[in-house]
């Protein structure tokens, strides 16, 4: 494990050197959890946004039934109407 100095800047800045943005491929705008261990030391990780997975999962999904974008936009509207009336034989 290497250890890294990095220096705090205005307003508590701190500037992730460029090697290590770039091979665990963090971008301006990233999100990173701080962790107060308790005893001066801090754990920071980034917050890795599920979104991605979820629309790799989708995509994966739609290319396996044999949809495309437009299919599944197609058929938007019969799917929200069985939704409502379902909804509303259930009294929701």
């Amino acid at each position: 494990m290497a250890t890294t100095t990095i220096q705090m800047r205005a307003k508590g800045s701190l500037t992730i050197p460029a090697d290590l943005r770039q091979r665990y491929g963090l971008d301006e705008g990233d999100v990173f959890s701080l962790v107060d261990l308790g005893d001066g030391s801090f754990f920071l990780t980034p917050r890795v946004s599920i979104v991605p997975k979820l629309v790799a999962e989708l995509e994966t999904m739609r290319d396996e039934a044999g949809l495309s974008v437009d299919d599944l936009l197609e058929g938007l509207p019969e799917a929200r109407r069985q939704l409502y009336e379902e909804r509303l034989r259930r009294g929701a």
